[in-house]
């Protein structure tokens, strides 16, 4: 297993929202010779869709070539995409750094169903730092001040809802924290906010992301430091977390820095996905990775060597580590 840089810096990005429309490939007529491979995401208002979206955009650029045909689909998230790929329905899947550990080792949420040893990393992502919205009308000023709210605490089966449990273990709390944990998905949490139905919500996102934009425009949500003893010890205990910093005026509304934690956002397969089928991706991505970089604001500031090196839960499948041993990036 790689470790990797234990900081992070969020880079403020300008016309966030509106780079996001870049992302996805126009609709494409199949072939007979066509193979398809399906990459599971997230909600589609969050950087996981536009990730997916950005590389089955270059796969198919050259399909012709390669004879791929690239989709993705919207998903309930991390944990669901491990599964999902477990069970041979999606070939990827975009997954948090530590649920893709939690899953290759069998432990937290997959401890009952044991490691998954056939889990493969393809190439890391963008960091995804833990965001906590709230309700401007609600004056919450830290974690701590959410005791007794209404909060968001993810849908079940997602890395989010993983990641929260996590936490509150680590705060001596359970969910009962909470007047209300609801569990809506990233696509709903923002609306429900600014219509006064909880008071936040908490959601690991690359940056910037229109999932957080909308609510800071709509309804000028606040964006709540993710700090102390707890976060101090999680990011010690475990090597797939780092401290991260969302940086003010990258939305509206919050014109502070907003110091937290997150995880890396990792693209993994399985063993059983062909080589050839992996390379083929890899090859997409990296071949064309400056138009990779400009298909979502998150992407931009990516660098070759990271992405190979950082956030990589579980060995590389073959079809990366050959692309990456071809041109010196291992």
């Amino acid at each position: 297993m790689q470790e990797y840089s234990r900081a992070w810096s969020v880079k403020a990005l300008a016309g966030g929202a509106a780079a996001a429309c870049v992302m996805m490939a126009a609709p494409l007529q199949a072939s007979a010779q066509d193979n398809f491979i399906t990459i599971g995401t997230g909600g589609v208002t969050g950087v996981y869709y536009a990730a997916g979206g950005a590389i089955c955009r270059l796969v198919n650029k050259d399909r012709s070539e390669h004879g791929m045909r690239c989709s993705v689909e919207s998903t309930g998230g991390s944990v669901f995409n491990i599964n999902t790929i477990k069970a041979g329905e999606i070939d990827m899947g975009v997954v948090q750094s530590d649920v893709g550990y939690n899953a290759y080792n069998g432990k937290s949420q997959f401890h009952d169903s044991g490691a998954f040893r056939q889990l493969r990393s393809v190439f890391s992502i963008h960091p995804e730092p833990f965001t906590v919205a709230t309700r401007k009308e609600a004056n919450i000023k830290s974690f701590d001040d959410l005791k007794g709210k209404r909060f968001n605490v993810g849908n079940a089966g997602s890395g989010t809802r993983a990641s929260m449990e996590q936490l509150l273990e680590a705060r001596g709390d359970t969910l009962d924290f909470f007047s209300l944990a609801s569990e809506l998905r990233p696509d709903e949490h923002g609306a429900a906010l600014c219509d006064g139905k909880i008071d936040g919500f908490f959601y690991g996102v690359g940056h910037p992301s229109a999932n957080i934009d909308d609510p800071t425009v709509t309804c000028g949500a606040k964006l709540v430091p993710l700090q102390g003893d707890a976060v101090d010890s999680l990011v010690d205990k475990y090597p797939y977390y780092a401290k991260a910093e969302i940086p003010g005026g990258l939305y509206n509304n919050n014109e502070e820095d907003v110091s937290t934690y997150g995880v890396l956002a990792t693209l993994v397969s399985s063993e059983g996905v062909p080589e050839e089928t992996v390379y083929q991706v890899v090859k997409a991505v990296f071949d064309n990775f400056d138009d990779f970089r400009k298909l979502h604001p998150a992407l931009q500031h990516l660098e070759k060597k990271d992405m190979v090196a950082d956030g990589l839960s579980a060995p590389l499948h073959p079809g990366a580590e050959k692309y990456f041993e071809e041109h010196d990036l291992m």
